[in-house]
């Protein structure tokens, strides 16, 4: 198997219209970075993934990961850059010849062929043994649960039949690197349960190295042994799904990973009072932990104005702390989601809801919410970076 690099990676789609008077710069949408050679999609990215290592890229639509994975394959030119798949430079190598399989969202599965056919078909290409193909195409089939279905046309099967094949066409292959584009998005929440499951355990037992995106979180959180967020066609946070979700780099992370997404106190202030640092916000002080006080005295921090974050699940209901209106309350089973309004800020909440009268918790009422320091996040206001990285 081989690991990948990617070294300065850029994607410029080249400008196909007349370029417009500088008048209209105002014009264009604030996340298209537009330069004289066109519209750049990817920025400088730079990544290696180590051998058999599982990668996510992840982030919303049009931030530029489908575009990378897709000049990993081959399927799109890069600009400017390096890609390295093991110790071989593949800039200018075709597809075929990059020893690489590719998993869409669509399946593109041939309709007219059966689930066998469809798995040998670029076996076939290749010229292997019959029995090399046949060997291959029941090992992947049993590894994916779809021996059954061997002799089923795509549209006698389920979605997530569908895409199992689809798989198993990619990996009769042996390729060095599999990618997948979205491979679970077309399919209802309880299959991409499963299928998450099944990736897991696939993973395992196939000797490959993985790249794959996804703009569900939850995928990427689930299945990688690191993730990559990307924003506007930069990498904005690297690491591991722990990593990411304790210690956001800036508020686009904070904000983009974990469900319910964290909340943001945006007219906070970090003061210096009696040598110890506090974060006053709507009306409260609130004394920071030794370990975040230890950090900032290192750092020399100046008094500065902030933004406080901090996760729904992170957030306690006290008898006297931040006054807070609710004006929805969601009951989720064992916990509740309460969404509400504190100060100029909106807040939410998710409380256990075991041992207490959830009735009173309805829209309308006003309780007290009260914030573990220690489990705070601080933004600096006018960059968005987090303080404490």
């Amino acid at each position: 198997m081989a690991s990948v690099t990617l070294k300065n990676i850029r994607k410029i789609y080249p400008n196909t219209e007349k370029r417009k008077k500088s008048k209209d710069a105002s014009e264009r949408p604030a996340n298209l970075q537009i330069t004289d050679e066109g519209v750049v999609a990817v920025q400088e990215f730079n990544l290696e993934i180590a051998d058999r290592e599982f990668v996510v890229l992840v982030g919303p639509s049009g931030c530029g990961k489908s575009t990378t994975l897709r000049m990993v394959a081959g399927l799109e030119e890069i600009s400017a850059g390096e890609l390295y798949i093991g110790d071989r430079l593949v800039n200018d190598v075709a597809p075929k010849n990059r020893d690489i399989a590719m998993v869409f969202q669509s399946y593109a599965l041939y309709p007219h062929m059966t689930v066998y056919e469809n798995m040998a078909f670029s076996l076939k290409m290749q010229k292997r043994p019959k029995n090399e193909i046949d060997r291959k195409v029941r090992e992947a089939a049993e590894i994916l649960g779809i021996t059954d279905y061997l002799r089923r046309k795509p549209k006698a099967l389920s979605g997530g039949q569908r895409q199992r094949v689809a798989i198993g066409r990619a990996i009769v292959r042996d390729p060095q690197v599999l990618l997948m584009d979205e491979p679970l998005s077309n399919l209802d929440a309880k299959m991409r349960n499963q299928m998450r499951a099944e990736l897991i355990k696939l993973r395992s037992r196939i000797n490959t190295t993985f790249l794959y995106v996804t703009h569900d979180q939850t995928e990427a959180m689930t299945l990688g042994d690191r993730i990559v967020v990307m924003r506007d066609g930069f990498i904005q946070q690297i690491g591991t799904p722990q990593e990411v979700f304790r210690h956001p780099k800036n508020l686009f992370v904070a904000g983009f990973i974990g469900v319910p997404q964290m909340n943001f106190f945006e007219n906070a202030e970090l003061k210096i009072i009696n040598g110890s640092y506090c974060v006053q916000v709507l009306g409260r002080t609130v004394t920071l932990s030794r370990e975040q006080q230890d950090a900032l005295h290192q750092m020399k921090q100046p008094e500065t104005q902030i933004v406080l974050g901090i996760r729904p699940e992170h957030l306690r209901l006290t008898q006297d702390g931040i006054a807070a209106q609710i004006e929805v309350s969601e009951r989720m089973g064992s916990e509740m989601h309460l969404h509400m309004t504190a100060g100029d800020s909106r807040v939410t909440a998710v409380i256990p809801t075991t041992g207490m009268e959830t009735e009173i918790l309805g829209g309308g009422k006003t309780v007290c919410i009260d914030l573990d320091p220690a489990l705070c996040h601080l933004f600096y206001r006018e960059s968005g970076e987090n303080i404490l990285q």
